[in-house]
């Protein structure tokens, strides 16, 4: 049941009649009613400028990530103060060091929420409403700024106000940027050997076949430790992965020939991919090999570590693997993210004939 507590209210009384089939409960000293998606619904917009409703214990906490990178917080405490900047407040900080954000995510919603409150640096952070709010995304429009950076930038504010305020609902009216639907970029099998061939090194080599071969996301790659390559099952784990959570994907033959040759050379201690002093690789490093090892196959279009993630995906669809399966390979949380890829899959044509013909 969804329980409804509130301070005596003669107006309050009367809006939760309107609500469907609503009890009272002697026992808890409270109104409720039957606890539905619908009816959640129902009563945001019943109450919806008359008072803050806290939906807290109805929506899903999302886990705390639980790896052992350490959260890069600290940097931003101990920074030299600039004359006429506003830093972000602490209270802000702390949350995302409690909730033990990505560095990334930390990194993302420090810049954007500092871009916002020094756009009002004259003006109190509680003295800032949703037409302020509206005014600040308005600019960014103008500066012809992509939906992800626009989200981006409301997320930041939404978590201050939200999260570290406890008041999740404040700004449920602000307008996101309508979602793009691209269709992701995807290049041939061809293609995908003429990359493997012009890498540098055997290291390189194991990096695109990785990559490829076992659909990994770029920080899933650089996590990898020696260990997460199990050989006598033919597959690689990853561990927390985009939403923390775990799976297991692919290992291919021909990987794991090189993958040894690269460890008897390399001799990586912890982490799979190592930077200088055994220091974990950089997601830039990755990238530039990626790219390069395109220029040198002659391959006109951009080349990203995802877009190898995208044509792995492809190409098991193409061959006949079964939707489901390839959604547990990627980690996909909903299968309507995987069925994006029969959008590009050759076989969802090769059956049409052209008109022409």
């Amino acid at each position: 049941m969804i329980g409804i507590k509130f301070s005596p209210d003669r107006l309050i009384q009367n809006l939760i009649k309107g609500l469907p089939n609503p009890k009272w409960s002697q026992h808890y000293n409270m109104a409720y009613i039957e606890n539905t998606k619908a009816n959640l619904t129902i009563i945001f917009n019943t109450f919806k400028g008359v008072v803050w409703i806290n939906y807290n214990r109805f929506l899903t906490n999302r886990p705390l990530n639980t790896n052992n990178e350490s959260i890069d917080v600290e940097w931003y405490r101990k920074r030299k103060p600039i004359p006429q900047f506003r830093c972000c407040p602490e209270e802000y900080l702390l949350k995302l060091e409690l909730k033990k954000y990505a560095n990334s995510t930390v990194r993302t919603y420090v810049s954007f929420f500092e871009m916002f409150i020094n756009h009002y640096k004259h003006k109190e952070l509680n003295a800032i409403n949703e037409s302020d709010i509206r005014a600040f995304l308005q600019k960014l429009i103008h500066r012809n700024v992509s939906n992800s950076y626009l989200n981006q930038a409301i997320n930041s504010i939404k978590f201050y106000y939200e999260v570290v305020l406890g008041m999740p609902n404040r700004f449920y009216e602000i307008e996101r940027p309508r979602k793009e639907s691209k269709l992701p970029k995807v290049i041939s099998k061809e293609e995908i050997i003429a990359i493997i061939e012009n890498t540098n090194n055997i290291k390189h080599r194991c990096i695109v076949k990785l990559l490829y071969s076992s659909g990994l996301r770029r920080s899933e790659l650089l996590n990898l430790k020696i260990s997460d390559v199990d050989s006598k099952r033919m597959l690689v784990r990853v561990k927390d992965g985009k939403g923390n959570k775990d799976r297991y994907t692919l290992l291919s033959k021909s990987t794991l020939v090189d993958l040894r040759l690269y460890y008897k050379e390399w001799k990586p201690q912890d982490y799979l991919f190592e930077g200088r002093k055994a220091s974990k690789y950089t997601a830039e490093s990755v990238l530039n090999i990626v790219k390069k090892s395109a220029a040198k196959a002659g391959i006109r279009n951009t080349v990203t570590p995802h877009v190898l993630r995208h044509s792995f995906a492809t190409h098991l669809l193409e061959s006949g693997t079964d939707l489901r399966q390839i959604q547990v390979l990627l980690g996909h949380g909903s299968s309507k993210t995987t069925e994006i890829y029969t959008h590009v899959a050759t076989n969802t044509f090769k059956n049409i004939k052209n008109p022409l013909d």
